[in-house]
């Protein structure tokens, strides 16, 4: 069986830990990796795109960070309960005609007995900026 410590029920500690865990794994920019901490059949809401399992999840993010360079993400504690997790987050990054933005949102996530995210629901805004406006390198 598959599992992804911490496990819940969650403490403010644990919590930070999986939210810290989530932040290094997407700004390794790694499909594959990433996809390991959700469950085979996860369900996500991107904006307004809807993707479930593991393989959606990978080519989502690959197509992502074709379209999305120089990525650079933080993710921030909101709260939690035994096995779910809200965090605030903003990432930066720039298009490839070399425009960058800044995209601010939440998401709401899941989790199994196994600490795998089951559910991430993420709602997001960009904001195009100024290269010299950007904060996070």
């Amino acid at each position: 069986m598959e599992q992804k410590h911490p496990l819940p029920p969650f403490t403010l500690e644990t919590a930070k830990q999986k939210i810290q865990m989530a932040e290094d794994a997407w700004n390794s920019r790694n499909p594959e990796r990433i996809s390991l901490a959700y469950t085979i059949d996860s369900e996500w809401r991107n904006r307004n795109l809807f993707i479930n399992g593991r393989e959606e999840i990978v080519k989502f993010l690959a197509d992502k960070w074709e379209k999305e360079l120089d990525y650079k993400l933080r993710k921030e504690y909101w709260a939690h309960t035994d096995n779910r997790i809200a965090v605030r987050f903003e990432y930066e990054y720039r298009n490839k005609e070399g425009k960058w933005f800044r995209a601010y949102g939440n998401e709401n996530w899941e989790f199994d007995e196994n600490g795998l995210m089951k559910k991430r629901y993420a709602s997001i805004n960009d904001l195009e900026i100024k290269e010299t406006d950007r904060h996070l390198r």
